[in-house]
């Protein structure tokens, strides 16, 4: 059997000077590119350049799909054939109290559908949904492609972190735009993201894109302009996608800090909760059901996970996914057993008021310094530091009232400062806020 010829080399010169100049390239130009890289004929000195000109140039939709699909097949492509269920996941664009994955797949497998997740680590003001689980002690986030589906299939959900060999392109890529000032751009986050989510075998996926102080689009066109792209690109790759544009001003729920916001999932999946983690809870479990085909409309998806959430079934299914990935289940059964720090420290009102806003960045970037999260991706994390909110915006407090609670392993002045400057108090109370949801997209 004759040998298939390599192909001809790469003309990378060329393609710089295409998209220098504005061109479109062709999607066979893309998936060249990407296997040049991954190949080692193509610089990182000279993809930098090529990704500077595309972040000043832009990449069409069509663009935009093919180097997703390029970034997809640079590695392994998930099938999951032996999971019977609809296989569906949820993808956020990072926030500040954002535990709203471990609340999630364990109750919308309980509804049926089947939820293999690839989650990330925190980084910066946001945090990762692999940080919170891992203040679960013995819990594996490193699991073999075979031991991932064998979970998903029995369990119906599965939790862990993206392999060497899932869409390898796309951390080569990222590393380099971290360092050449191109991470905001809507095409290249758009292919980021789907290439990653598309490679887990999955057959529907529900975009959470954060809108607000605490996120990484701040106005909402930026955060609409990001979620049109991928609902349009997923769904071009033969998907089913839809997006919820959220608020992302204040942080979610009453907690930020990993084992802090576990205890808050597992209140949330034994039918308590702050009403907004419950309300964002629901409402993206139901898009998931909808568009995995479990139920037909938002409103029986919603009322079906609000049953099992009051029975506890999606805890039960949790407890079950602790269990298979190696961790102390006690700690799901006894939120007290999960990391905690010997103290807490107030941080009280100055004076009386409303709160009229609570900034969610300045809170979380407050948390990577208490030690809750990395500054760089090397960085180690404290699993019991953080903060936990004592008011909601809207209330009224008096002076010397707490706004919070620090948990932290040394008082400091500075940081008690730096709390109280993130709550803003008004002498009369706010309109009232619309909720978490801002907005819903969908390819149908």
């Amino acid at each position: 059997m004759a040998r298939r010829p390599p192909p001809p080399a790469f003309d990378i010169v060329a393609a710089l000077r295409d998209k220098r100049d504005g061109r479109e390239h062709s999607p066979a130009v893309i998936e060249r590119l990407v296997q040049a890289l991954m190949a080692g004929e193509v610089r990182d000195y000279q993809m930098s350049a090529w990704l500077m000109a595309a972040w000043l140039r832009g990449l069409t939709e069509t663009e935009t799909l093919a180097l997703t699909r390029a970034m997809l097949h640079s590695g392994d492509v998930l099938r999951l054939e032996s999971v019977r269920r609809p296989k569906v996941d949820k993808h956020s664009t990072g926030g500040v109290g954002d535990k709203l994955s471990v609340c999630l797949a364990p109750l919308v497998a309980a509804a049926g559908a089947a939820v293999p997740m690839i989650s990330g680590r925190g980084l910066g003001h946001t945090g990762g949904t692999l940080d919170k689980l891992e203040s679960i002690t013995g819990f594996d986030v490193r699991l073999s492609a075979q031991r991932f589906e064998q979970i998903v299939r029995e369990v119906g959900v599965c939790l862990i972190g993206q392999t060497p060999r899932l869409a390898p392109a796309d951390a080569k890529l990222y590393a380099l735009r971290d360092v050449t000032a191109t991470v905001e751009n809507v095409p290249l986050i758009v292919a980021s993201i789907l290439s990653k989510k598309l490679a887990e075998g999955i057959d529907a996926l529900v975009l959470d894109v954060k809108c607000g102080g605490g996120a990484f689009m701040r106005r909402p066109a930026e955060a609409r302009a990001l979620a049109r792209a991928l609902v349009r690109v997923g769904t071009e790759a033969g998907k089913t996608v839809s997006a919820l544009v959220t608020d992302m001003d204040a942080p979610i729920g009453l907690t930020i800090g990993n084992a802090l916001e576990l205890r808050e999932a597992i209140e949330v999946l034994a039918g308590g909760g702050p009403a907004d983690t419950v309300e964002l809870t629901l409402e993206l479990g139901a898009e998931m059901l909808r568009v995995a085909g479990v139920e037909r409309s938002r409103a029986a998806a919603r009322a079906q996970l609000e049953r099992l959430r009051q029975g506890g079934a999606g805890l039960e299914v949790l407890a079950r996914m602790v269990r298979a990935q190696g961790g102390d289940v006690r700690q799901i059964e006894r939120p007290a057993l999960l990391p905690r720090t010997r103290s807490k420290v107030p941080v009280l009102a100055e004076r009386a008021g409303v709160v009229t806003a609570i900034d969610a960045r300045a809170l979380g970037l407050l948390a990577v310094r208490l030690g809750a999260g990395r500054r760089r991706a090397e960085d180690t994390v404290d699993h019991a530091v953080g903060l936990e909110l004592a008011v909601t915006l809207g209330a009224r407090v008096a002076r010397g009232q707490p706004l919070a609670w620090l948990h932290q392993r040394r008082r400091g002045a500075e940081e008690v400062d730096a709390a109280r400057a993130a709550f803003r108090l008004e002498r009369r109370a706010p309109a009232a806020a619309p909720g978490r949801v801002l907005e819903r997209l969908s390819a149908r």
